[in-house]
């Protein structure tokens, strides 16, 4: 097990939206153990020597070199950190697992497939296996000797995921189960050789079955031919009479909806950090035309629209890295204290997953995003270019608009972080409607002076208080006039998932912020502070966007009046000067020629 830093402070999910946190509370990139380092450079250097001079090769679905690449990823024990020593993996911590998928996110192509093979392909055995499907499996999946992949989606469910069609049957004698249905869109599919496949017993029981490519009525359709991550093999499955062992039930009968929502949560995180390093990657790009790109005598790297677009990816990747290593964080100072030896580990180690459902699903709604964001830009720095395939911008565009659609949908993700918020709420988890009185109390009182900040950061972090206070009171206004039918108000959940989802964003930032300011000094810290207010600007101007659009729905005449009243002065700052800081950081990433805080 991989000793790190993680902080020993044990942290409920959501719970960022009513406590305030300190620095030393969060892990940060600037927390890696020698131990995340070093397999951080190793992933790094297997993307660079191994991945990327074979990306010609792999986008043509040349899969043979997919599977030698997997199982030298097997060797060099990439894909095996979050599988049981006791079953040939490494056994280590999420933060290692998100470092080498932020290193491999280098080709989306092989990222995909890789990331299918090792987290959702793998991790329903390591968590819901028997013994001997364990021992069966997990060694030849960590080795690369076997490929995984994960089918639940169906033609007519996707994000319905439990409304599927596909049918098992237990035969007679009691010894197989006979599958039957079809499943899209399914990641490795081509060339994978066992697949979680879901699956309802008796018509109603949704269940998953481990399937071997090999299994009698099992078979694989034609590649689908994508919009872009081309370079990974995407097919429909066909479950025809398919004979599946009966030990090969995975889990039990009728829970199967446990292991579909579950192993979500850590893909969900894991794909979160693969938008921080394809981000990376892209931003590199980026900067290097615009550095020899020469329009009106100089280059467009000096044009300060140019700038801004390079400032603005930069701050999006602190920020993405900021989110994901304090959720990862989160989650190790949680499986920390599950009991690996007790008989209900595998549950104990979900139950602590699950406990940050939330954050992963905002990690996966904003990297998604800001991703988009990265690729966009970089495609408009290239101009012309950047529309033309033989450059790196045009499939960098193309790879990324998936990621709003993998792992549930964004909209999906956004009616999951209100829905599970309001859910703890009314079962008392999470004191939400408590925080909601309060502040309700506090605006109705009229103006404060309010607790004056003091130290590092003041300005930064009484934003993060009122962006709080902005979420909860957007939250109180519709839950008081749709009480438990909010559910039913799609827009309105969106809206409210919004400003949870910047709320968190921002914190996350202005803590790494100030623990590298208390460790390091402002002056050393000037890079990450510009950074962090940049993107605070930008975060505070959408929170209030989002509080008026709830607020505009739920009230009217003189209430709205009020309310809106109430809102400005919840969202009143003074502004940044986000143009210079722009410029700073814009400065600083040209000459590095990449993202980079050094």
């Amino acid at each position: 097990m991989v000793t790190t830093a993680i902080p020993r402070t044990r942290i409920p999910g959501g719970s960022f939206l009513l406590d305030s946190r300190q620095p030393d509370e969060v892990f940060t990139p600037e927390d890696f153990s020698e131990q995340h380092q070093l397999i951080g450079q190793t992933a790094e250097e297997f993307a660079v020597n191994e991945i990327l001079p074979n990306v010609e090769k792999i986008e043509r679905k040349d899969f043979s070199v997919t599977r030698d690449l997997l199982q030298k990823a097997g060797e060099l024990g990439l894909s095996s950190v979050e599988i049981p020593e006791a079953y040939g993996g490494l056994e280590m911590d999420k933060v290692t697992a998100a470092v080498i998928a932020d290193h491999i996110a280098k080709y989306a192509g092989f990222a995909t497939t890789w990331g299918g093979h090792t987290g959702i392909g793998t991790l329903p055995i390591v968590y819901f296996g028997t013994e001997e499907q364990k021992k069966k499996y997990l060694p030849r999946l960590a080795s690369g000797e076997i490929v995984g992949a994960y089918a639940l989606s169906e033609s007519t469910s996707g994000s319905d995921a439990m409304n599927c069609r596909a049918r098992a049957q237990l035969s007679a004698d009691g010894k197989h189960y006979v599958l039957n249905g079809e499943k899209m869109w399914i990641t490795n599919a081509g060339f994978a050789d066992l697949f979680t496949v879901f699956a309802k017993v008796d018509g109603d029981k949704f269940s998953a079955f481990l399937v071997e490519r090999t299994f009698p009525g099992f078979s694989v359709g034609a590649e689908e031919h994508k919009m872009g991550i081309r370079g990974s093999s995407t097919c429909p499955i066909i479950l025809n009479d398919c004979k599946v062992p009966a030990e090969n039930l995975l889990g039990e009968v009728g829970k199967g909806h446990l292991i579909a929502f579950n192993i979500l949560n850590v893909g969900r995180f894991k794909l979160g950090a693969m938008c921080v390093g394809g981000g990376r990657v892209s931003m590199e790009n980026a900067i290097a035309y615009a550095k020899q790109r020469k329009a009106f005598n100089k280059v467009i790297a000096d044009f300060g629209m140019v700038r801004e677009k390079i400032a603005n990816m930069a701050a999006l990747l602190y920020v993405g890295e900021s989110l994901v290593y304090r959720t990862v964080g989160m989650m190790d100072s949680a499986l920390d204290e599950v009991d690996k030896s007790a008989a209900d580990a595998a549950k104990q180690t979900l139950k602590a997953i699950e406990e940050y459902a939330v954050e992963c699903s905002i990690i996966k709604v904003w990297g998604s995003e800001m991703i988009d964001y990265v690729v966009d830009e970089t495609v408009q720095i290239y101009a012309g270019y950047g529309f033309v395939e033989e450059y790196p911008a045009e499939r960098a565009y193309r790879d990324a608009r998936i990621n709003r659609i993998f792992e549930g949908t964004n909209e999906i993700n956004r009616l999951i972080i209100t829905g599970f918020l309001l859910k703890r709420a009314m079962t008392g988890q999470l004191p939400l409607i408590p925080a909601i009185k309060k502040l309700m109390d506090e605006v109705l009182a009229g103006p404060s002076g309010g607790e004056e900040l003091e130290g590092a950061l003041a300005q930064e972090r009484k934003l993060v208080t009122q962006a709080k206070k902005l979420g909860l009171f957007a939250a109180g206004s519709a839950t008081q006039k749709y009480m438990q039918a909010i559910q039913d108000q799609q827009e309105v959940m969106g809206a409210i998932a919004d400003m949870t989802i910047e709320t968190y964003a921002v914190e996350s930032a202005v803590l790494r912020t100030q623990k590298l300011v208390e460790n390091k000094g402002e002056s050393a810290a000037a890079l990450p502070i510009a950074m962090t207010r940049v993107y605070l600007a930008q975060a505070m101007e959408k929170i209030e966007s989002a509080a008026r659009k709830v607020i505009a729905a739920v009230a009217e005449g003189d209430m709205l009046r009020t309310q809106l009243a109430i809102l400005r002065r919840l969202a009143k700052h003074e502004p940044f000067n986000t143009i210079e800081l722009r410029q700073q950081i814009a400065q600083r990433m040209i000459e590095r020629g990449k993202y980079s805080l050094a």
